[in-house]
């Protein structure tokens, strides 16, 4: 109950303090210093461009549609601070531009879309449209703010008018109640997702959608160089930084996490699951010193996993001499039974000739199992993994654990995915996870 109210308390704090200056002019007093407002603006732009590749690295490891919005919205903010900042007069340039000035309203007003889109329902059919065009989105973004800069530059009409310089013109105040709108319907939605999920960092998103459009609210009615005119530039920076704040004390890994649709939080997925291991791994490093074990691993991994990438495989983990490896996790890969066959034949093909310059060393055996599994997220706010779990993997680890040394397994769900396969039956074995026996084929090449 303490943090709503503490929170809450926040988030007004600065509209009384704008009300209060604008109610009493003798205090809302003149500061013109162009420095400041030169380092403030590109500050907030830094913070903001920062997360936006952040949050879009993540977006793109996850596939997660809401990941890809959220970075557009910080991107967007950025790039409009960024040429806000560059009409600081006596700085970069002699005199203000109309178009720098009012990049502000603008950029915010496409922060709050992004923001608002990335609040509303995406799953299924949404997302997946959203990740699929997510490079048009940016090239779109990208467009824009390269067009504003030129125009702006060539000061066509309208942004050779003067009045637009002024904060609280009439063209801001058309822009700035429908932002403020949008970013508030934004934190309603975040913070009815952190409720149901208890997570810190979609609190802190919607508290810095608030300040936004408590921002967007100020530049449209301020003056400037006021102390109130002022203000909407230390709210940009506050809102920016509590995001910057909260997502660094969460886990390197998954760091967003927070914020993944549920789908790829905790979503079932079709997928082909790999797992590698060395036969005699155990003795070799019973009759070796560590640094001449970790020395056979490292040339192992660094001549197979190429392999594992061409075909889009995602590595899980490895687990000592074992490695799991993931296809249709991260991206739609609807062909992944056919990866995953592709990557074990040549990871075998490279870990042969690997083994053939070094014929002391264990060889490995490889194992495939299609089938749904749990993708998503597992562990807390110290250290998170995102994995698969579920049946499809244990049987995964089983198979490879039968198949010969220096060959491929998979089950007979692989082998009914596949096409132009030649396979030998390895024979039906009961394993120790199932009831029923599962036939295991041998894999030997695939068309």
């Amino acid at each position: 109950m303490v943090f709503p109210i503490a929170l809450g308390f926040a988030l007004a704090t600065p509209v009384i303090g704008l009300a209060v200056l604008l109610a009493d002019p003798s205090v809302d007093e003149h500061w013109h210093h162009d420095p400041s407002h030169f380092w403030i603006v590109l500050g907030a732009a830094a913070i903001a461009g920062a997360l936006g590749w952040s949050v879009g690295t993540s977006a793109r490891r996850r596939a997660d549609a809401r990941l890809v919005l959220v970075s557009m919205s910080f991107v967007g903010s950025a790039a409009f601070l960024g040429l806000h900042a560059l009409a600081t007069p006596h700085v970069l340039i002699a005199h203000p531009n109309a178009g720098f000035v009012v990049a502000v309203p603008v950029g915010l007003v496409i922060a709050a879309a992004f923001a608002l889109w990335s609040a509303v329902s995406l799953e299924g059919p949404r997302a997946r449209w959203v990740i699929a065009h997510t490079g048009s989105l940016r090239l779109t973004l990208m467009a824009i703010v390269a067009a504003w800069a030129v125009w702006s530059l060539t000061e066509l009409p309208f942004l050779d008018d003067p009045m637009l310089m002024e904060s609280g013109s009439g063209f801001e105040r058309m822009l700035g109640v429908p932002t403020a709108v949008a970013f508030a319907v934004a934190a309603w939605r975040y913070l009815l997702i952190a409720r149901w999920r208890r997570a810190t960092l979609l609190v802190a998103i919607a508290a810095a959608w608030v300040l936004l459009g408590e921002a967007a609210l100020a530049v449209s009615i301020t003056q400037n160089w006021r102390l109130s005119w002022w203000m909407w530039h230390v709210l940009m920076v506050a809102a920016f930084a509590s995001i910057a704040t909260a997502s660094a004390r969460m886990p390197d890994d998954e760091r967003f996490s927070d914020l993944y649709l549920d789908d790829v939080a905790a979503g079932t997925r079709e997928v082909s699951v790999l797992f590698a291991d060395l036969e005699g791994f155990t003795k070799f490093a019973e009759e070796n010193p560590p640094v001449v074990v970790g020395a056979m691993l490292n040339t192992y991994f660094e001549a197979v996993l190429p392999a594992i990438r061409a075909a889009g495989g995602r590595v899980d983990r490895f687990i000592g001499d074992a490695v799991m490896v993931t296809f249709n996790v991260s991206a739609d890969q609807p062909d992944h039974a056919a990866r995953a066959a592709r990557a074990a034949l040549d990871f075998q093909d490279a870990a042969q000739h690997v083994a053939t310059l070094h014929q002391s060393w264990p060889r490995f055996r490889a194992g495939i199992n299609t089938g749904a599994a749990l993708a998503g997220v597992v562990g807390d706010n110290g250290q998170r993994a995102y994995t698969v779990l579920g049946d499809t993997v244990n049987v995964a680890a089983h198979i490879e654990a039968l198949a010969p040394v220096g060959t491929v397994a998979i089950s007979d769900a692989t082998y009914r995915a596949l096409t132009g396969a030649e396979v030998a039956s390895l024979g039906t074995f009961t394993l120790k996870t199932r009831t029923e026996p599962l036939e295991i084929w041998r894999l030997d090449s695939l068309a």
